[in-house]
């Protein structure tokens, strides 16, 4: 893949045989940003295990202390005196039937996070196919099936991500703008890895965390001593 020379001139900038500490990576991924817009700061764990496995599987959600930085669109499935708890938490829109049809027939996706309530997953359901491989099928693990509605749709807006595996064994998750600076990135990185690390299944072996890189939206990737964060 051919890149640009703002990517090229950044990526002079990284040892690429180097495991840098986490200030260091940070303080690099901030310089290398170079995009017009605020990039948002990604994390990439590939850990040992294999997610094939329900024993190996690593799945929950955290609220970032510094928050993400993006505004986030909830969709919150709910009836009864919910609609109006949601609505007050800060809900974009309440979910119905007839939701469910604008995203099967007319491929509505203007949302960011998908809660429900544990009686409308019969609803939320039928929409498995569409939102499971976008990752957004409310989850209870990760907090977005809960009889709790608006302290759900609080915590998305607040800025709660959910980590998960991919089919590579990588969680990707963001953790904040570019424009927050070392310190606000640095709470959040040490957040989200610190929960990877407490998630680690009683069935991985070896070392559990295998690498870790950090990366903005248009910047190169830079790795960090994966060591130092496994369990």
């Amino acid at each position: 893949m051919k890149h640009g020379k703002k990517y090229t001139d950044s990526e002079k900038l990284i040892d690429r045989q180097k495991l840098y500490d986490r200030d260091e990576a940070l303080e690099l991924a901030i310089k290398t940003a170079k995009a017009k817009f605020d990039e948002t700061l990604e994390v990439h764990i590939k850990l040992g295990v294999d997610s094939r496995h329900a024993d190996q599987q690593v799945r929950g959600a955290i609220v970032l202390p510094n928050g993400t930085g993006k505004s986030v669109r909830v969709l919150a499935f709910c009836k009864g005196d919910n609609v109006q708890l949601a609505q007050d938490a800060g809900a974009d829109y309440i979910g119905d039937m007839d939701t469910v049809a604008k995203i099967q027939g007319e491929g509505w996706m203007d949302f960011d996070v998908v809660i429900a309530t544990p009686d409308m997953m019969g609803v939320v359901g039928r929409l498995g196919k569409i939102l499971g491989p976008r990752g957004l099928m409310p989850n209870p693990k990760a907090g977005t099936v809960t009889p709790d509605v608006a302290k759900a749709v609080k915590e998305a807006k607040a800025g709660k991500i959910e980590y998960r595996l991919d089919k590579t064994n990588i969680i990707h998750c963001p953790i904040g703008k570019i424009s927050f600076g070392v310190e606000k990135l640095g709470e959040n990185f040490e957040a989200l890895v610190g929960a990877v690390a407490k998630a680690k299944p009683a069935a991985a072996k070896g070392q559990y965390m295998k690498s870790l890189v950090i990366a903005s939206t248009m910047g190169p990737g830079i790795r960090l001593n994966p060591s130092k964060y496994s369990n």
